[in-house]
């Protein structure tokens, strides 16, 4: 924990990690993003996590890069080279919305408030997505004069939403509401401003209460399906649950459900 990410353990097994710059609606850092990055490693280190929910403080989810005071330098960016600093300044951006996935744990994003550029593909690369009814979204990187093709919108937006929309939104870089975004699917659900972080720790809490292992196997297979045809994901489906069956998941959840009780899963 820093003092620009605040992450505390507020139910079982659950995690509200929130991105802590409200005066600035959560713009982007270096600082925050490698922030980030650490919160992320520890996450999947620690097998007593099962769920994370990631917010905003304050009105923001997060606005995007800090436009005002500059993203910074990314751990290694020393002024020596700018071609290999600014390359390195984007890969450690671009790099956290893949550790977003790779984290085994899933992540549920409750936005809360302004989500564009940077922020709107750290709400893409979660695994669930739930807004407030204020909650308002942008590809933005139009708007500053570069593509919006960045930090994996081109791969994620289109896969989420369908490549029609997802080229509109990123063609055009306009605004679009929450009612919108799950019109379109983008969300699961949108809620009233003040129950946002009860309703994604709700969810969290219902992962949390499933086997560990079945949830990790079902992220991993779940976005990799996304990668490869029918045959292959079938295939891949099927790898997974023979190694799924010599877990301890099953035999407590077969027994709690005989035993008509909940099930306790170790972690």
């Amino acid at each position: 924990m820093t003092d620009v990410l605040l992450s505390e353990t507020v139910r079982p097994h659950v995690r509200l990690v929130t991105l802590n710059r409200p005066d600035n609606l959560n713009a982007m850092t270096a600082e925050l993003c490698g922030a980030l990055h650490a919160e992320l490693d520890d996450v999947a280190a620690d097998r007593s996590c099962r769920a994370v929910v990631l917010t905003g403080a304050g009105r923001g989810f997060c606005a995007g890069l800090d436009l005002a005071s500059g993203y910074g330098a990314a751990p290694g960016s020393d002024g020596s080279d700018e071609a290999r600093d600014r390359l390195n300044n984007q890969e450690h951006m671009s790099r956290l919305i893949l550790k977003l996935r790779a984290t085994p744990q899933p992540v549920i994003a409750a936005v809360n408030g302004p989500c564009a550029g940077f922020g709107l593909s750290i709400a893409l690369g979660s695994d669930i997505r739930y807004a407030a009814r204020g909650a308002v979204f942008r590809a933005a990187f139009l708007n500053i004069g570069v593509s919006n093709c960045d930090m994996a919108t081109s791969w994620l937006l289109p896969r989420l939403v369908g490549a029609s929309r997802a080229h509109e939104l990123m063609l055009t870089a306009r605004r679009f509401d929450a009612a919108e975004a799950e019109h379109i699917g983008l969300v699961a659900a949108t809620v009233e401003d003040d129950a946002l972080v009860d309703r994604a720790l709700e969810a969290a809490e219902q992962i949390a209460g499933l086997a560990p292992w079945g949830v990790r196997l079902t992220k991993q297979g779940m976005w990799t399906a996304l990668e490869i045809p029918e045959q292959a994901a079938v295939e891949y489906e099927d790898r997974q649950q023979i190694m799924a069956t010599y877990g301890q998941g099953p035999k407590e959840a077969i027994a709690a459900f005989l035993e008509k009780r909940p099930a306790e899963f170790a972690d």
